[in-house]
């Protein structure tokens, strides 16, 4: 494509405003590995909320949900809007609880929960595991969003579009740490949702389209625009929504939608000022990454069954690409090129946004656990602030580099999402349960990791047969679960030292922890103002969640043009809204 001098003006002043931000930010970041990796602890929730929403709206999330339409319709979005439910388990039960421990990574947990070298073990493991392999696989799959729309829209190579990518984000993710990472996000979340908005409304009125009516009555969008999968059909209802709603959203570990919480997600209640704070920032982001965000992403996707109609009118049109890399995700940006100039800038400008605004938090995040739960842990204990801000600069870079090398043999983004979804499958449950179940130990968790991980190399490997992904991800799930429960009893359990302490500083809900409480009486300390109503923790989660489904359902009927049952959904949104809240107050 040619681009005109607006568009190229409007991508040459976010790049400008990116790194002045992250310059400005180093300053503070460079003090402390604490201010490099957690901000000082002092950011308001409402701009960790938006770091949150920013990190997830990825470059490659359009991608995907366009890939699952074009699949399944927008009722295959269920393989991630499940994951609502174990969202809004964090805000009301898990998020106090991570802010309460005071740790700066997710993985000092495991030292502070566990015992024995077991637990040395797998804080040191999962640093490397999670921090560099995982998270290399998820930057990967965003970097091959960013080969795809740059192949399109700017008809870069793949060689060139990581060289560039990765460059600048690098370079303000370094300098600036979480807190530049942060104020980048709120930046750039502003203007991908400015740019996917303006895209959309654009697209939808484009002549071969000829507004909202026409697009959802369309012989090719008509029979894609439901909500919900047929479900008198099981063939189609129990993968696109039994399983998603019954089993993954508490079963898998999946970046951002973590059981529990974790990863990114938990470092940014970790950053929160208190434990409100927290609880307030991943309310926010709930809301917004479910609530908000998605529409205008599905809008151009089903614009895109009119348009490319199939993957032969994709690959007709734009005859330079790769063959190996032309898939149903790959239908977004090729949308994306029918846009004016000036509008067209604002959207690549967005999409880097997007695409940056992710990889920067996965690499201080990767660099956080390569530091604090690696390098500080067993090579360097008396590392100083400044060597230990050193090697977080360092870890990002080579972060980026194994990055964009894994990036380079990926093709499409659903198939990197349900690896993920199969290596963390079976895992899940474990993760909710670790807080209020004394028994859960290391080697638990060691078992659930290995066994996961061995079933995804196997059905991505070795198996051979035709068995649907949504199969295999049972398969692992059962014998994952399994395998970690029985370990649990034929292992020692943590010492009763460690479990006091930990039940002391976290003060978690007395269910499961009745046979410690009991037997160490007199060490045990319970703070009654830190206890909260379990019963009503999951009330307010299943609340939360209608809030938000019924907010989510409310706009799509809206655009659909069905009055009735958009003021229906928007009437139960509120109140659910209003009986959550009170609730909460009490």
């Amino acid at each position: 494509m040619n681009l005109n001098s607006i568009d190229w003006i409007i991508i040459g002043l976010f790049f400008a405003v990116t790194l002045l931000i992250g310059i400005w930010a180093s300053k503070k970041a460079g003090k402390s590995a604490k201010d490099f990796f957690l901000s000082g602890r002092d950011m308001p929730w409402w701009l960790l909320g938006v770091s949150m929403v920013a990190t997830t709206f990825s470059a490659d999330t359009p991608n995907l949900v366009t890939d699952i339409i074009r699949k399944n319709g927008v009722a295959g979005n269920w393989a991630w809007w499940s994951f609502l439910l174990t969202g809004m388990a964090t805000v009301f039960i898990y998020a106090k609880l991570w802010r309460r421990s005071g740790i700066t990574t997710d993985l000092e947990f495991y030292e502070m929960r566990y015992s024995g070298k077991e637990a040395v073990f797998l804080r040191g493991f999962r640093a490397i595991y999670l921090g560099v392999f995982f998270n290399v696989m998820i930057m990967a799959t965003v970097l091959l969003a960013g080969i795809k729309i740059s192949g399109i829209m700017l008809g870069l190579s793949p060689i060139q579009t990581v060289f560039l990518v990765s460059g600048v984000t690098v370079v303000y993710s370094s300098l600036g740490g979480l807190r530049g990472v942060i104020l980048t996000d709120f930046f750039q979340f502003v203007l991908s949702m400015i740019g996917m908005i303006a895209a959309a409304c654009y697209i939808v009125n484009l002549p071969e389209i000829n507004g909202l009516e026409k697009l959802i009555s369309h012989p090719n969008v008509a029979d894609k625009i439901d909500l919900f999968p047929d479900l008198t059909d099981l063939n189609v209802a129990i993968p696109l929504f039994f399983v998603p709603i019954a089993v993954q959203w508490w079963s898998s570990w999946y970046p951002g939608a973590e059981p529990g919480g974790g990863g990114y997600v938990a470092q940014r209640m970790l950053s929160a000022k208190n434990e409100q704070g927290a609880v307030k920032a991943t309310l926010f982001f709930n809301c917004a990454h479910y609530a908000l965000r998605p529409w205008p992403w599905i809008l151009i996707a089903l614009g895109s069954l009119i348009i490319f109609p199939d993957l032969q009118n994709i690959q007709s049109s734009f005859p330079g690409l790769d063959k190996s890399i032309v898939n149903d995700d790959l239908a977004f940006p090729a949308m994306l090129t029918l846009l004016p100039k000036g509008l067209l800038g604002l959207v690549i400008a967005s999409l880097i946004a997007a695409l940056m605004s992710t990889l920067s938090t996965h690499l201080n995040w990767g660099s956080s656990y390569v530091v604090n739960d690696f390098y500080v842990r067993f090579i360097n204990k008396n590392a100083s602030q400044k060597e230990q801000v050193s090697i977080g600069r360092w870890s990002t870079l080579l972060l980026m580099v194994f990055s964009c090398v894994m990036a380079l043999f990926l093709t499409n983004a659903m198939q990197a999402f349900n690896i993920l979804l199969q290596i963390g499958a079976g895992t899940g449950l474990l993760f909710l349960l670790r807080w209020f179940w004394w028994r859960i130990n290391a080697y638990s968790e060691i078992a659930a990791m290995v066994v996961s991980f061995a079933i995804a190399i196997y059905f991505e490997i070795i198996y051979s047969g035709d068995m649907e992904s949504y199969e295999k991800m049972l398969i692992g799930v059962l014998v994952t679960s399994i395998a970690w429960i029985l370990t649990t009893f034929f292992t020692r359990p943590t010492s009763k030292e460690t479990l006091v302490q930990f039940y002391n500083a976290i003060q978690p809900h007395d269910i499961g922890w009745k046979k410690i409480i009991k037997e160490s009486e007199g060490m045990i300390k319970i703070d009654r103002s830190s206890k909260s109503n379990l019963s009503q923790e999951i009330l307010l989660m299943f609340l939360g969640c209608a809030m938000i489904y019924c907010a989510l359902f409310g706009i799509g009927y809206l655009l659909y043009h069905k009055i009735l049952l958009s003021l229906i959904c928007f009437a139960i949104s509120s109140i659910t809204c209003f009986l959550m809240f009170r609730i909460w107050k009490k």
